[in-house]
């Protein structure tokens, strides 16, 4: 009897995409080796995965020597914490261009598997990242004159939706998100970063970078466990997101380089995955201690690969962009 063999074979980006996102990677190396950047690697594996409650890890278990009752290791939704480890050490300026994995993320702009651009640069501010940031999309998109604009988190909800992110409670947050008809929200009971959440992706994000990119910066200090807090408002963090054509392409910040903040950062989120019903997450005490040994005072910026190369070509579904998303696998 002949087998039967799956039919839908194909790859989803054809042939013209494809030599596009050879193409970025090659103009991604080329931009950083020109200014010093050292490009390089560090593990997908990784013994612990972060605790941000927003993501959700995939994870598997190794058994062999020295572990012969198994040990679970997390694929990583971001190089972070290696690459912080290397400033640490004394790396200077990193980037990496790699895969990031995160559970229970697909759709048009999502994919378990990812390709992610993460760069670190110490002594760079947030502003100084922005610029650069900005100079490789302008370099990626053939056009110099590309244009940038800047607004804080709390003026876009101010200006969109009349509340104040930074002030409101629960229940005018949820009462904001009825009275805009967010889909499901009668009927959502959340935090109030699920209901800043909620009102930033479903009402402002969408009209985001539509005449250009757009950085939004400081964001709650609630929503960025990694990041410095702005000395000029505690209530907001060092911390910005770009976005294009509706597409939110990056998020960076200035890093937080106190270990004790960082472990206490760590815990207060572990009993926030608690109290959702979430799985606790093993604390990365290597990270923890490379940060007491000395990480240099630096910004850094992970760029979702994927969104940008949709963004520069005009494509409005990630299977576009992948050779094999999700449901081709």
């Amino acid at each position: 009897m002949a087998r039967r063999y799956a039919s839908d074979w194909r790859p989803g980006a054809p042939l013209e995409i494809l030599e596009a996102r050879a193409r970025l990677n090659r103009q991604v190396r080329a931009f950083f080796d020109a200014r010093g950047v050292m490009e390089v690697e560090t593990p997908l594996l990784g013994a612990s995965f972060g605790t941000d409650p927003a993501i959700e890890p995939l994870s598997t278990r190794f058994q062999g020597p020295g572990y012969a009752a198994g040990k679970t290791l997390y694929l990583q939704s971001s190089p972070e914490f290696f690459m912080k480890r290397l400033l640490a050490a004394g790396s200077g300026p990193i980037y990496q261009l790699c895969k990031a994995f995160r559970n229970g993320e697909a759709g048009c702009r999502h994919n378990p598997e990812f390709s992610i651009l993460e760069w670190y640069r110490p002594g760079f501010d947030a502003p100084a990242l922005m610029d650069e940031l900005t100079a490789l999309v302008r370099e990626l998109a053939g056009d110099p004159a590309l244009p940038e604009r800047r607004r804080s988190y709390r003026a876009l909800f101010l200006e969109a939706l009349d509340i104040d992110p930074l002030e409101a409670d629960v229940a005018a947050l949820a009462d904001c998100a009825r009275q805009h008809h967010l889909l499901g929200a009668d009927s959502l009971d959340l935090d109030r970063d699920g209901w800043l959440n909620l009102l930033m992706a479903g009402f402002i994000e969408p009209g985001l970078g539509r005449d250009g990119l757009l950085y939004v910066t400081g964001f709650p200090a609630s929503q960025a466990s990694l990041a410095r807090l702005d000395p000029a408002d505690p209530r907001t963090a060092a911390r910005f997101e770009l976005y294009w054509k509706g597409l939110e392409l990056a998020n960076g910040f200035e890093e937080l380089a106190d270990a004790g903040e960082q472990s206490e950062r760590f815990e207060r989120e572990n009993c926030r995955r608690y109290s959702q019903g979430q799985q606790p997450m093993p604390v990365d005490d290597a990270l923890l201690s490379a940060m007491e040994h000395g990480l240099p005072a630096c910004a850094g910026v992970a760029v979702g690969v994927d969104r940008l190369l949709m963004a520069l070509l005009g494509e409005g579904d990630i299977d576009r962009v992948l050779g094999f998303s999700l449901a081709r696998l």
